[in-house]
């Protein structure tokens, strides 16, 4: 399993292009008949892809459960996330079967022994894990029943729909928070004007854009930024005290996954696009 350590804003202040993407950046998520997963000292979330092509993808055969997590089996103290961004799949959670057609759902509370990834037809399963406290009901969220926001304006480039899919109002968790943001053709730009959140940190999981294409995401404390090029497929880790906004050259969906002491998706601390530096 790949890890990713913590980060203090002080430091990042001298990082250069390759260490921002070294410490930051996570390319690759999906690979064909395997389950490829980050652990991030932040928050201690993990994240990644599973591509069941050709065989079934075992959730604890991923890593080494017992070194790695110091755990007996992946969700003995951890809460999974999973959001289908292919065409239909099933997950198995125990002796139970759920069929995720694109962008559709399933929250899987702590306590369950075996998570399977099937095929039916060419799913991608983005994966995102916390840490849990106590068990919750397992739940299949269709995108259709998200909780829908629009925001942004044409005027402004970054028109969008942020679709609230494991969400206090629809799904009880312990932590863990996920949704998928899709922008309107013609906006590039997302979650700007840009905030913080001090008490969550975030992944973004950028999809939907063709190998010509690429998405800025800009990261760093308000008066002290970055940016990063980030190419389809891939995540951006974002500690709380960094913003977390990017532009795309084409139009592009996100997906993120938020963990921290609440799950107030409104608790943020905004930033005027006149304060950014």
């Amino acid at each position: 399993m790949n890890v990713r350590y913590g980060a203090n804003p002080k430091d990042f202040k001298k990082y250069d292009t390759q260490q921002i993407r070294d410490e930051f950046l996570v390319e690759n998520i999906f690979q064909k008949d395997k389950i490829n997963l980050t652990y991030s000292h932040i928050d201690r979330i993990i994240f990644g892809g599973a591509e069941p092509k050709n065989k079934e993808l075992i959730l604890d055969q991923a890593i080494d459960v017992k070194k790695d997590l110091g755990m007996n089996y992946f969700l003995e103290s951890r809460e999974l996330g999973i959001i289908n961004i292919g065409s239909k799949g099933s997950v198995i959670v125990d002796e139970e079967e759920y069929e995720l057609d694109n962008l559709n759902a399933l929250y899987v509370g702590k306590g369950h022994h075996n998570i399977v990834f099937k095929a039916i037809e060419n799913p991608k399963f983005y994966l995102a894990s916390a840490p849990a406290h106590e068990n919750k009901p397992t739940v299949l969220v269709n995108i259709k029943n998200a909780k829908k926001v629009d925001c942004g304006s044409s005027q402004t480039s970054n028109k969008r729909v942020i679709n609230q899919l494991i969400h206090s109002s629809i799904v009880d968790t312990c932590q863990l928070m996920m949704g998928c943001t899709c922008l309107q053709d013609g906006s590039v730009w997302n979650t700007m004007p840009a905030h913080t959140h001090e008490r969550r940190m975030e992944v973004y999981f950028y999809f939907g854009m063709d190998e010509e294409n690429v998405v800025m995401h800009y990261m760093g404390q308000p008066n002290e930024t970055r940016h990063i090029v980030v190419k389809n497929e891939s995540a951006v880790i974002s500690p709380s005290w960094s913003i977390h906004a990017g532009s795309g050259t084409s139009s592009y969906n996100f997906i993120w996954a938020m963990v921290g002491e609440n799950k107030v998706f409104e608790d943020m601390d905004d930033i005027k696009i006149s304060e950014l530096r």
